[in-house]
């Protein structure tokens, strides 16, 4: 292992991509710590330090996704969230639009001009997402705290201080898209991914010490040997996978003899990723959202539905929300997996070149073995994503745990699987130098 990694750093061209993708890494953690224009850094702070424990509330998942820089509202303050909501909303829509899917179909180019769409849609979210962000924090709504400082994270109000942090943190949205591109153009890895998997570890260091801090030492040890095994189980399911084998007929191409081999489809446990948890902790997020801009004025009761939902649909371990949660990511899942994997559209590219499964007909036949054994393989896969994520639920009940609990939810899955997929990669890239690689 040591000298596949020595073998890195003694090819040249590795070794100036792996320092192109380090420095893109060092420069998207460095603008996360740099305020927007017109932001209190002083009462930020002080807010951060104030809630450690209760964190961001219903602004965790997008913090997660932002390193931290969501909560300090630096120029980074939105990260990559709004191109992920982009590129879900333009994969969705090829279901809806015909001519998305037509241009999917149509190769390099027509990938080309979906990736066009998404980043304007990326940067039209990005400035409704900074909009809102500074609509939040200047109500005192961003910090759960009463702390009056919280109150006064904005110091100028007028339009034109507002306008000026909306295109700083829009422009900040469209320059990690930009470096996520670069890695993937010149670096190691996906680039989008890579800045999400950076994003994620960097609130590893903290979390772990916030536990060991209030909650002991030994806590944190187990919590740390817990996190071990997680990762051994995600990284097992992750790469497990259904192959279904697929035979070529031969046929004759002019003097040539085409097909005849032997191949197979691989159908992943997993095939949906951290999608169906990012869908299903958004769709809980709407009633406390809805709550909280419901919040009555000082010395009123609350109404009853709004004390309903903060006791029941707000993050924690209430019961009813991580049933839930559980049944959505569930849910979300199948309907995801649904709109990934067309058996149809596979069983006639079959067909096409003469392919077939052993003991079934192509054409339709085919189609309904393959969703047949797609429905049978997503039921665990499913399951596992739910038990997943709810741990940072049951490390909130266990260790008063924030949910960035490290070891579960969206955060343990992206980390594995991007570690996994850059991994591959470099492996690769090794094995066309002629070396044996990293992967044994």
């Amino acid at each position: 292992m040591f000298n596949a990694i020595g073998r890195i750093f003694r090819t040249p061209d590795l070794r100036r991509k792996l320092g192109f993708t380090l420095g893109i890494i060092a420069l998207f953690r460095l603008g996360s710590f740099i305020p927007a224009p017109f932001v209190d850094f002083g009462n930020v702070q002080a807010c951060l330090a104030a809630n450690q424990a209760g964190a961001a509330g219903l602004y965790d998942l997008v913090n997660l996704f932002s390193g931290g820089a969501l909560l300090q509202l630096s120029i980074f303050a939105l990260g990559i969230m709004p191109y992920i909501t982009a590129s879900i909303i333009v994969q969705l829509l090829r279901v809806v639009i015909p001519h998305f899917e037509a241009l999917h179909k149509e190769g390099q180019a027509g990938q080309g001009r979906l990736t066009q769409y998404t980043r304007y849609l990326t940067i039209a979210l990005g400035v409704l997402q900074s909009t809102t962000l500074i609509t939040v924090a200047r109500s005192g709504a961003l910090f759960p705290s009463g702390d009056p400082a919280c109150s006064q994270l904005i110091t100028n109000d007028a339009w034109y201080a507002i306008l000026l942090m909306v295109i700083t943190m829009t422009a900040g949205t469209g320059l990690i898209m930009w470096m996520g591109e670069l890695i993937t153009e010149r670096g190691i890895g996906n680039g989008m991914s890579l800045l999400i998997f950076t994003s994620i570890a960097a609130t590893f260091p903290g979390s772990l010490w916030a536990i060991g801090i209030a909650r002991g030492w030994d806590t944190f040890a187990i919590v740390l040997a817990i996190g071990l095994v997680v990762v051994v189980a995600v990284v097992f399911v992750e790469q497990s996978q259904r192959r279904v084998p697929v035979q070529y007929a031969k046929r004759m191409v002019g003097r040539r003899t085409y097909g005849g081999n032997n191949t197979y489809i691989p159908i992943k446990v997993n095939m949906a990723g951290v999608i169906p948890v990012i869908f299903a902790s958004s769709l809980l997020y709407l009633p406390a959202l809805i709550a909280q801009f419901n919040t009555p004025a000082a010395g009123e009761e609350p109404q009853a539905w709004v004390t309903w939902i903060t006791n029941n649909l707000t993050q924690g371990g209430q019961p009813l929300y991580m049933i839930m949660y559980f049944l959505l990511i569930v849910g979300f899942t199948y309907f995801y997996v649904a709109i990934t994997f067309n058996p149809d559209e596979v069983s006639e590219n079959m067909k096409k070149y003469g392919g077939f499964i052993p003991g079934i007909r192509a054409g339709r036949p085919t189609a309904e073995y393959l969703d047949y054994v797609l429905t049978r393989i997503t039921l665990p896969g499913s399951l596992y994503l739910g038990l997943v994520a709810l741990i940072p639920l049951i490390a909130f009940a266990w260790v008063g745990a924030d949910q960035n609990f490290p070891f579960g939810g969206a955060s343990i899955l992206i980390i594995v699987g991007v570690g996994l997929e850059t991994v591959k990669q470099i492996d690769a890239q090794l094995q066309q130098r002629h070396y044996e690689g990293l992967l044994r």
